[in-house]
């Protein structure tokens, strides 16, 4: 979403005379907020998640469906509903998004450290999911939970339908028009016009065509002229913000208890964001056409990328400071802690003069290069009544770059005048089709955080894979194709790890019908001896043989390798998360029995006994009785594929090649007993 803040927007050339005095003032704020709150310590484990959604209407007479531009009013009427109560305590908060067609969801509080809090997500996301079409007419219209519309930038694509004008809109596009971006907020549209304006042409997406027996060779885009310079064979052509930041997504902050805790999770979930992104894979189709990518990531890195020819390094420095290698929605460039130094191989650009003032000041010179590396950009949307801020007070200088550097992972620092500490956002997540689903990743993202800093795991590998498999990752069917660049070893050789570990494997991995060897057909994490019991890990791990791969050194895996284990390698995040939720006191049967299924879902994803969605969409696709083979996804399939989201959300069909027949455990609050403890214990957080 990023900082949404009141007032009247500048346009790019009231916005450019201001850039520089907004980022030294930027600077400023966050060296009066680092050494106000660097020594702050004992917060307590908070998390939130991020869902957002879309708004479709049927139309069943021609068998079509368009997005439905009811955001903003939708918007406020769920606001006006935001009442916190006993019944109800993680109530939902509702803000706009990019598109008026989207709405973006959180838990109206935090969740806590207890086990016993993620058994109460999924059923947070169905009530939120619930809140919105209970304000829908439930014949034709459907609040869906879906990463990329299928046919967006398609003609009529909207409901009411509107034309794109390339000549007087924000963007310019031939096929995006401005009444589909948010109506509520000068934010959106600001954005989008001035990232157009600050790079001198608008926006240029070009997605590779997935070829099918009937797809024309060579493949050219039918939006564009054959001899349009724009038109690049057997590829799609996108051109505005909004086929990127018009799309869905999943994203999770967690507070850490410590600045140091929280840099140590940044740098530690860095390595994991193509892995989770591979597995979440959502968006194989774009503008009507199947493409040959299963993710959004690079479609919105080109959607928002404001830089100049001079920063391509397309015409020499002149009037620009910096060549940059990425877009400003990317990719981390570098750790933040003093341990993933030797693994920062890739150059990182970064304004020097920043950079010392930060230093000179007391930042710490790996926060101090990330933060002056954020700092090469300009600001995108200024308002006139912020621009004089008192540097100890305020922070919305430093915030206008930040929340307008969409990286993988996000280092948030506590906000002004607030009793929030030191967070960690985690981004790369595509939104899958259920709350079940939606649930279990984010769930096993925080539970990842448990794991690092109980077992002390070491995740850290060369940017420069990390970066690599970012762009593996989105890849057609990744999860059965690729293979990506892991470490070998995660536990360190000075950590006995006898806290319950499976050994490395199938016998502590997935088993054919199973979670970690242990988990029922009904998702129970059952446990035995040979699981719960005292071990230490095996040689691959503990590096007690003269064979063992040096620390640090990584290998190509499968995903099936790193998320389930290896029979002679990496012992699998599952089983490492199975090893700290089974030894862990705080522990009912409802929760176990649900995160038993969620860690199922995942496993079966990655081994690929189940489809990713973006697998299951293009299967719909290409097996749909009037899809012809042509890379073309037409209106009827995709009514049809929407009409079956639909029946999947609300649970009236099965996917049994998406979505096994599960037990719902989960429940809209902790049990009785905790509650009564906090009450008691004055935790009104949890």
């Amino acid at each position: 979403m990023g900082l949404l803040s009141e007032g009247h927007a500048l346009n790019w050339s009231e916005t450019k005379p201001y850039a520089e005095y907004i980022r030294v003032h930027g600077i400023e704020q966050f060296i009066n907020s680092w050494n106000r709150l660097k020594h702050r310590r004992g917060d307590s484990l908070k998390w939130g998640d991020e869902i957002e959604g879309m708004l479709v209407r049927f139309d069943h007479a021609n068998r079509r469906v368009q997005l439905l531009l009811r955001g903003v009013e939708l918007l406020e009427l769920l606001k006006a509903s935001e009442v916190p109560s006993q019944e109800d305590p993680y109530y939902s908060h509702w803000v706009c998004e990019y598109g008026e067609y989207m709405v973006e969801g959180t838990p109206g509080r935090p969740y806590g450290g207890l086990l016993a809090h993620f058994n109460v997500v999924e059923k947070n996301m169905g009530i939120r999911r619930n809140e919105v079409n209970k304000l829908l007419n439930s014949d034709t219209e459907a609040f869906v939970l879906l990463t990329t519309f299928p046919r967006l930038g398609c003609p009529s694509f909207t409901f009411p339908s509107y034309q794109a004008d390339p000549l007087n809109s924000a963007s310019h596009s031939l096929f995006f028009p401005d009444e589909a971006i948010c109506q509520g907020h000068p934010r959106f549209r600001t954005l989008t016009k001035n990232i157009r304006e600050r790079r001198g042409s608008k926006i240029r997406i070009q997605v590779p065509i997935f070829r099918d027996v009937r797809t024309p060779d060579p493949f050219l885009d039918p939006g564009l002229a054959p001899d349009d310079p724009l038109t690049r064979p057997d590829h799609i052509y996108m051109d505005a913000m909004g086929f990127g930041m018009g799309s869905s997504c999943a994203q999770v902050t967690f507070q850490a208890s410590s600045l140091q805790e929280a840099v140590l999770l940044y740098d530690q979930l860095a390595p994991l964001c193509p892995i989770l992104l591979a597995l979440t894979a959502a968006s194989p189709v774009w503008k009507g056409f199947l493409s040959d990518c299963d993710c959004r990531w690079n479609v919105i890195s080109a959607a928002v990328d404001c830089r100049t020819p001079q920063e391509l390094g397309l015409e020499p420095l002149t009037t620009d400071k910096f060549v940059i290698p990425k877009s400003r929605y990317d990719s981390i460039d570098c750790y933040l802690s003093a341990e993933g130094e030797p693994y920062n191989d890739i150059p990182v650009v970064m304004d020097r003069g920043y950079y010392e003032r930060l230093v000179s000041a007391g930042v710490a010179p790996q926060i101090a290069r990330h933060v002056a590396h954020l700092f090469i950009r300009d600001p995108m949307v200024v308002y006139r009544e912020k621009l004089e801020l008192d540097d100890a007070k305020d922070t919305d200088h430093f915030e206008n770059i930040q929340s307008t550097n969409w990286q993988t992972m996000r280092f948030k620092p506590p906000p002004a005048g607030s009793p929030i500490g030191w967070r960690v956002e985690f981004r790369p997540l595509e939104l899958q089709l259920t709350d079940f689903e939606n649930a279990a990743y984010v769930v096993f993202v925080v539970l990842l955080t448990r794991v690092i800093l109980t077992l002390n795991l070491d995740f850290l590998m060369p940017i420069s894979q990390v970066d690599a498999n970012m762009q593996e990752c989105q890849k057609r069917d990744a999860v059965g194709r690729s293979r990506f660049h892991f470490r070998t070893r995660v536990i360190p050789r000075s950590n006995s790890c006898s806290a319950g570990l499976p050994p490395s494997g199938r016998t502590g991995g997935i088993a054919d019908d199973s979670v970690a060897g242990n988990v029922n057909q009904t998702g129970n994490l059952t446990g035995n001896d040979n699981q719960t019991g005292n071990q230490t890990v095996n040689d691959n791990q503990t590096g007690t043989t003269s064979d063992t791969p040096p620390i640090g050194s990584t290998r190509p895996m499968t995903l099936d390798e790193i998320v389930n284990g290896s029979p002679t390698g990496f012992i699998g995040l599952i089983p490492l998360v199975y090893s700290y939720v089974e030894s862990h006191p705080d522990m009912d049967v409802d929760t176990r029995c649900t995160i038993g299924q969620y860690l199922k879902l995942i496993g079966h994803r990655a081994s690929g006994k189940l489809r990713t969605t973006a697998g299951w969409i293009r299967s719909f696709v290409t097996s749909h009785p009037e899809y012809q083979r042509d890379s073309v996804v037409p209106d009827g399939v995709c009514y049809d594929l929407l009409r079956t989201m639909t029946r999947l959300q609300s649970g009236e069909i099965e996917a049994p090649d998406l979505l096994f027949a599960r037990i719902d455990r989960s429940q809209a609050h902790i049990p009785d007993a905790l509650r009564s403890h906090l009450a008691r214990t004055g935790d009104d957080t949890n």
